[in-house]
């Protein structure tokens, strides 16, 4: 059975987690290696632990324990339960927890991007998008629309992070990503060098002038590809866009220049992947 525990100090160390540890302070909390993230709701807890995520400890609403969490708490035997009534956890959260629950788990194994390349046919690169809403996003969608694997830029969000994975729906958890490169100072000469020892080609998607259509039957054609997405307003880098081997846009109407990068990924995944 698990361990139900109520909270009744807003300071309680067992809460740290929750509330006052940073993102970059939850990554090392365990294992410098492995680290912890918060998932938040029924519904992302429960991808979590399908993913074969390990809950450390719970945090959820007590008049919830014999509602909508009583199906999470069951999966989590012997997993500390915190409960709190509903205005302390306010306090605690800095808001009302309407989603009834956050689960603080072990983060999985980190993979490499060649292990992630080795058998992918299309993946997504994400260069230094660091608004976590739009990760998430472009997670979800990547989840949905058959994109093999995520790569991110040394500077781009953590997917994992508290709103990235809420936004994504817990699909972070279920898409293989992975860091491209070993730093930001080589960035994208690294993160190409590894693509093309793969195979892939590369599409930068990119407001220009000197583009192909995102329905280009070339760009369709290719065996392996894999879509450059730059962050929002100022786009991928010159230099991405001067080393990839596609530059492609999505045509537009009514005078409007571009979408948001998560609304542009979406698009970009159901072309290409088709």
């Amino acid at each position: 059975m698990s361990n139900i525990i109520e909270i009744t100090d807003i300071g309680a160390p067992e809460l740290d987690v929750y509330v006052r540890l940073t993102g970059a302070q939850l990554r090392s909390r365990l294992e410098p290696e492995r680290g912890i993230f918060i998932a938040e709701s029924p519904t992302v807890i429960s991808v979590a632990l399908d993913a074969g995520c390990v809950p450390v400890s719970i945090l959820t609403d007590k008049r919830l324990l014999s509602g909508a969490v009583r199906s999470i708490i069951d999966r989590c035997e012997g997993v500390p339960v915190y409960t709190a009534e509903r205005d302390l956890l306010t306090a605690i959260t800095g808001f009302e927890l309407t989603r009834g629950a956050l689960a603080a788990m072990k983060r999985p194994s980190a993979r490499s991007a060649d292990e992630i390349l080795k058998g992918a046919r299309r993946v997504a690169v994400l260069e230094g998008i660091t608004d976590s809403t739009n990760v998430g996003a472009i997670f979800r969608s990547a989840a949905a629309l058959g994109i093999d694997g995520v790569l991110l830029s040394p500077t781009a969000c953590d997917p994992l992070s508290r709103r990235a994975l809420r936004v994504s729906m817990g699909t972070a958890l279920l898409v293989p990503y992975a860091v491209l490169g070993d730093s930001h100072k080589s960035w994208p000469e690294c993160g190409l060098e590894i693509l093309a020892r793969h195979g892939f080609k590369c599409a930068a998607m990119a407001l220009r002038h000197d583009t192909v259509s995102i329905d280009d039957a070339g760009l369709l054609s290719e065996e392996r590809l894999a879509i450059f997405l730059g962050t929002e307003g100022e786009g991928l880098s010159e230099k991405t866009i001067e080393l990839s081997d596609y530059t492609v846009k999505i045509p537009m109407s009514r005078g409007v220049d571009s979408l948001n990068v998560g609304a542009a990924a979406a698009i970009a995944f159901y072309a290409l992947t088709k």
